[in-house]
């Protein structure tokens, strides 16, 4: 992404602002693990998308006066030689005027006082936050203990959630964010194919993870893009499954729904191969209806289609098939093999944080995931794609990834050797 992408994205965001408003955002701050050690930091994704600035204790503060003019002041982490020589270098304010296109660049000591300084000005009405929580029981955000700040010392401030208008945004990917995905996707294949090549009954499922890590290390260091699932026999009936312990059997079928990342857009994909290498007639029935189910929502997605119709036209199809192959006794009872949903936006997170859309749209990216868990025969396993939707109707991102019976089997009789 370049510094014009993420000026623009700040630029459509003003725009859907009220005037005399401020803007606070925050990148975030480091998650204490244990005694002196933090979870590997991950940087705000809507902070990331508007600013390209990718590290902790970071913050971008607007304000958009009466006329509709904007002013933007991005602060930093301090340069601190004994701290980077323990954490690794921080960013310099040139770099971060590059990388963002914000220019005027302040330190955090100075944020504070700044945002006092203007929030009690009274030239200013509304206060923008990224107010997000996927749940209630989540841990405060920085932004969130603003809020309860603002509350005592700016009380004369209207609390507006900016997350609504970012999620508006994110919707729809630009060119730059889809060309990533591309790239992405090609990623992601090459994990994938290797774990194939590899597979042998009594390989451990920490065996096939290393496989996917070597494999998506060889194309630079940002690795997967959220924790793989990878489970064999039993433990694919584990939706988010990932203990890795679990060793498949002869007969089992391996289960995985895993992703690369390149320039911060991120790919879900998932396939369900046989350990051994061939399919028996069980499993190639249940693949066969769920690989159908997927090409024909493949052909049938397009502009105008109400977004709800996408899981519940992927539920109604795959149900039919299932009862004609004499699996299921009656469509109603589809949730018995299929435990989750159908589609779900992908972008800077793999559950993309974007607005629900009532209609699909140019330009949208989601996933086409149709599992199906057969307890009694235990097969469990999920075929999931990559939706780019067309000015015409849409485009499988993920097609190269093997996919159909033949493909995959034929791309396990190939040979991988790792760590060579």
């Amino acid at each position: 992404m370049t510094k014009e992408f993420f000026q623009g994205n700040r630029e459509r965001l003003y725009a859907g602002m009220k005037e005399n408003s401020l803007l606070v955002l925050f990148s975030g701050v480091e998650v204490r693990k244990t005694n002196d050690e933090f979870y590997p930091f991950y940087t705000n994704r809507d902070f990331l998308y508007l600013t390209g600035l990718d590290g902790k204790e970071l913050a971008l503060l607007a304000r958009k006066d009466g006329q509709g003019r904007v002013a933007e002041k991005a602060y930093l982490l301090p340069p601190d030689p004994m701290a980077e020589r323990w954490t690794g270098r921080r960013i310099k304010p040139d770099e971060a005027a590059e990388r963002s296109g914000v220019t005027d660049i302040g330190f955090g000591a100075d944020f504070e006082g700044e945002l006092h300084k203007l929030a009690a000005s009274g030239n200013y009405e509304h206060l923008y936050l990224d107010l997000y929580r996927a749940s209630p029981a989540d841990r405060d955000e920085p932004a969130h203990r603003l809020l309860k700040r603002a509350a005592s010392d700016y009380p004369f401030l209207k609390i507006e959630n900016a997350n609504a208008l970012i999620r508006r945004l994110r919707t729809i990917k630009q060119p730059c964010e889809l060309e990533a995905m591309r790239r992405a996707e090609e990623i992601t294949c090459a994990g994938i194919t290797a774990m194939m090549k590899a597979s042998k009954p009594g390989m451990y499922e920490y065996q096939y993870k290393a496989v996917f890590d070597y494999a998506l290390g060889q194309y630079g260091p940002q690795g997967p893009g959220f924790p793989s699932i990878i489970s064999a026999g039993r433990n694919n009936f584990c939706i988010h499954y990932n203990s890795y312990t679990g060793q498949a059997l002869d007969g089992d079928m391996v289960l995985n729904d895993v992703g690369a990342w390149y320039d911060n857009l991120m790919t879900d994909v998932s396939r369900g191969w046989p350990c051994n290498g061939k399919y028996n007639e069980r499993q190639r029935l249940l693949y066969q209806c769920a690989l159908a189910t997927s090409n024909h929502m493949f052909e049938t997605i397009r502009p105008g289609m109400p977004m709800g119709s996408v899981d519940g036209e992927i539920r109604r199809y795959n149900a039919q098939l299932l009862k004609d192959a004499g699996v299921l006794d009656d469509v109603k009872n589809i949730g018995r093999y299929m435990w989750h949903g159908g589609a779900h936006h992908v972008g800077f997170d793999v559950h993309d944080v974007v607005e629900a859309p009532e209609v699909v749209a140019p330009g949208m990216v989601f996933c086409v995931d149709v599992g199906i868990y057969h307890e009694e025969w235990g097969i469990g396993f999920r075929l999931e794609d990559n939706c780019l939707v067309t000015e015409t109707g849409c485009e499988n991102l993920s097609a190269a990834t093997p996919r159909t019976i033949e493909a995959i089997e034929d791309t396990m009789r190939q040979s991988f050797v790792a760590f060579s």
